[in-house]
């Protein structure tokens, strides 16, 4: 109810006559649900405020809740309070870093950690690799790289670090060429591989398709002593076979039985997801029946692995055995069908899939009509795809310029002939069901 009161004193007032008694754990639990209205979040921490119930958990929250919203100035105004009260300030300032991070200002994530000591605290090596971290998660890989080396002489240069930025090349870019830069720099600097650095390389080489070089690095693993993990045989039984050589990597199965490691849904979807986009799905249905045998459940993504490869005629009984399972399907499931269907130049089966949408008690949300308007006019149904763009507006979305654009006139190849189908759905409106991301560069250095 504060909501709808004019003026913040009005709200509060309410807020004073409702009879609640504001607590600790009250007050971080509603700036929690408001999470997404960060004006009504900052009330709420300004009520509990009021009553003497804020702690630093719930400073933290809503600093945390302010740089989701980019209020960053009211977020520090936050953390300089903290100070004053002398309470420990450590947390906020990291969450201050890691919202920089995600907002893509590297530059202010970087100087929040330099003025570190304004607030009691040293930039320590654990804020140091935090920093770096978040960087690297954040598409912000040379960034990363460069502060690590400019800073070398107050933070040596060790395996750990070099590892974040191997990572960031190998897991979340997925740049085999930076990558071996990468590793090739340890070695200028004198620093040994460990586990981990093998663990990233081998599994960008299996990213990339590259079964030599991932199963070179394996062995040479093991000759320096490093045991392997789950995510190495992950990626091993994944580029094997993607590569036809589903024996060899039910071969490793067993060998990493062998060392003691169980393998778990990540590992069995390594392998049945290349099986079904190799449309082998006799294999990958035979290996899931050997994971549930072993007491391993599949998850959402071996359902989707399966809905990528199966025809049209059995999309339904994948989806009702999701169903059964209870993981879904999903909104996300959904897109992955449209996209495929009309990647396929089916248009009649995707608006199959979106009548059944209902049926699963899914919702239509803006991206599912954004990818069949797009798809229908692609397709070369402009009529039908008026019909739902009008149908998208008048559930409350807004007018979209480039759907709108593409309605206008009939969709042109490159020859100026009109497409009567096909059109690729661009992919990153998707759940994508490979891990890396698009890499946020300051230059491209190839």
């Amino acid at each position: 109810m504060a909501a709808h009161f004019p003026s913040e004193a009005e709200a509060m007032a309410s807020l004073d006559e409702s009879g609640i008694r504001a607590n600790q754990n009250l007050v971080c639990s509603v700036i929690w649900e408001l999470r997404e209205e960060c004006r009504l979040a900052f009330l709420a921490f300004k009520w509990g405020d009021k009553w003497g119930c804020v702690d630093e958990k719930a400073c933290e929250l809503m600093v945390w809740v302010l740089g989701n919203h980019k209020k960053f100035n009211t977020a520090w105004i936050l953390i300089r309070d903290l100070h004053r009260s002398l309470m420990s300030t450590r947390r906020a300032m990291l969450i201050m870093i890691d919202r920089y991070a995600a907002a893509n200002v590297p530059g202010k994530a970087i100087n929040a950690f330099r003025i570190m000591d304004k607030f009691r605290m040293t930039p320590d090596e654990e804020a140091f690799y935090f920093l770096l971290n978040v960087l690297c998660k954040n598409g912000n890989i040379e960034e990363a790289e460069e502060f690590m080396l400019v800073n070398k002489k107050f933070f040596p240069l060790e395996v750990e670090g070099f590892n974040i930025i191997l990572n960031g090349w190998c897991n979340i870019c997925v740049d085999v060429f930076e990558a071996k830069r990468i590793w090739r720099e340890m070695s200028t600097y004198c620093i040994d591989p460990d586990a981990t650095s093998y663990t990233h390389m081998i599994s960008c080489f299996s990213k990339v398709g590259n079964l030599f070089d991932s199963l070179r690095l394996y062995d040479g693993m093991k000759k320096r002593g490093w045991v392997p993990g789950s995510e190495v045989y992950n990626s091993l039984v994944y580029i094997l076979t993607r590569e036809n050589c589903f024996k060899q990597a039910l071969k490793i199965l067993d060998k990493m039985k062998e060392t003691g490691l169980q393998p778990d849904s990540a590992t069995y979807n390594s392998m049945i997801r290349p099986l079904c986009e190799a449309k082998k799905l006799e294999d990958a249905r035979s290996l899931m029946a050997t994971m549930i045998e072993e007491n391993v459940s599949p998850t959402i993504e071996t359902y989707h692995a399966f809905l990528e490869g199966t025809v049209f005629e059995e999309t339904f009984e994948v989806l009702d055995r999701m169903k059964i399972a209870g993981l879904g399907p999903s909104e996300d499931t959904f897109l992955l069908l449209l996209a495929k269907f009309f990647k396929l130049e089916q248009p009649e089966n995707a608006l199959k899939v979106w009548v059944e949408m209902k049926q699963y008690e899914v919702a239509f949300n803006l991206t599912h009509y954004t990818v069949v308007v797009e798809g229908l006019a692609r397709c070369g149904l402009l009529t039908k795809a008026r019909e739902y763009y009008a149908e998208m507006r008048s559930n409350g979305y807004s007018d979209d310029p480039k759907l709108q654009k593409m309605l206008k006139v009939p969709v042109q190849d490159k020859n100026g002939k009109r497409k009567k189908l096909g059109g690729q759905i661009k992919r990153n409106q998707l759940v994508s069901h490979k891990k890396g991301s698009i890499v946020r560069r300051k230059s491209h250095r190839h």
